[in-house]
């Protein structure tokens, strides 16, 4: 009897040669945490077939989140036409969409009621508009189920989409991210399939279209940039006028992927923070365990304070820089 061999995850880096993955550091280990409310979360997710970044990516925030009942989605399904050298999500061919899954997405905010939910996804750059109108509806059935939910999207690139874009922008989410993810100069062998300028600029386009969104972006530190280089990204960050600013460690999920070069101290990040917010964002978030969702709801009402901060300080004669 002929057994079918397991679909590889990463297929594209089966070939790779392995690097050692370093012991962690005693900053970056986090307890098991399995609560009676991690299970319900996990629960809930299993019974209306959602896909979590939470669980693709293994992120170490997830016994955290879970038992506070926040679970970032990731939708248009888990398998990602992307061969990004960090990412933990698998690359493939994906299956075609589910016109149900924004219908599940928004019932499953409703049940887990949450004030502020996450939805993100995969790369989809098999299809005409990389998915924008299917992020689109997901937004607006959150909006029906549960009107008083903010809404944050962590969208991909639609890099070679045309206006694809503009289908998300109109959808108004109150926060657009878009992660730059690394350094230019690291882009070829971190991002090999997106371009650093070009998610630069859907970023300023999306506060273009919106001056009210809240814009996002976040960078992983530990494969190979220097402190000049972050300096280098936040400026052009802020010449799109991003508000909110997470940097993370950087964490190899096995031996194909891109090796770690180092565990940046929490010293070292609370330098990083300091130099990001002298720059004039609204927001930063910089230690060893921040990703892009994590805390997103507290980090939303904490921009909403800081812009209410400037637009007073700008009404009472200031430069709106306090």
């Amino acid at each position: 009897m002929n057994v079918p061999m397991p679909r590889l995850r990463h297929p594209e880096k089966s070939k790779k040669a392995d690097s050692e993955i370093p012991r962690k550091p005693k900053w970056i280990r986090r307890k098991k945490i399995e609560s009676a409310e991690y299970f319900e979360t996990r629960r809930l997710m299993r019974d209306h077939n959602l896909t979590t970044v939470c669980e693709e990516a293994a992120c170490p925030n997830i016994g955290e989140c879970w038992s506070k009942r926040h679970a970032t989605m990731m939708i248009m399904g888990e398998v990602c036409t992307r061969g990004c050298s960090f990412c933990n999500v698998s690359t493939g061919r994906p299956d075609a969409l589910d016109a149900f899954e924004p219908g599940r997405v928004a019932l499953a905010v409703k049940k887990l009621a949450l004030r502020h939910v996450v939805i993100t996804s995969v790369d989809r750059d098999d299809l005409e508009d990389g998915g924008a109108e299917h992020i689109a509806q997901t937004i607006r059935a959150v909006r029906h189920q549960t009107p008083g939910t903010t809404i944050e999207v962590l969208t991909p690139d639609f890099l070679g989409k045309g206006n694809a874009a503009e289908i998300v922008f109109e959808a108004a989410p109150d926060v657009f991210n878009h992660n730059l993810e690394t350094v230019p100069h690291l882009y070829p062998r971190v991002r090999p399939g997106a371009r650093y300028y070009s998610s630069l600029r859907l970023l300023d386009d999306a506060k273009r279209a919106n001056p009210q969104v809240f814009t996002k972006s976040g960078l992983m530190v530990g494969m190979g940039e220097t402190l000049e280089d972050l300096r280098q990204v936040m400026d052009d960050l802020r010449a799109a006028d991003v508000d909110f600013l997470t940097v993370g460690q950087y964490l190899q999920p096995t031996p194909k992927h891109h090796p770690i070069d180092r565990f940046v101290t929490p010293e070292e990040f609370e330098q990083i923070e300091r130099m990001a917010r002298s720059k004039g964002f609204l927001g930063v978030s910089a230690t060893p365990l921040t990703r892009s969702s994590f805390h997103a709801d507290e980090d939303f009402a904490a921009l909403k304070e800081a812009r209410n901060r400037q637009l007073d300080s700008v009404n009472a004669g200031g430069d709106g820089t306090a």
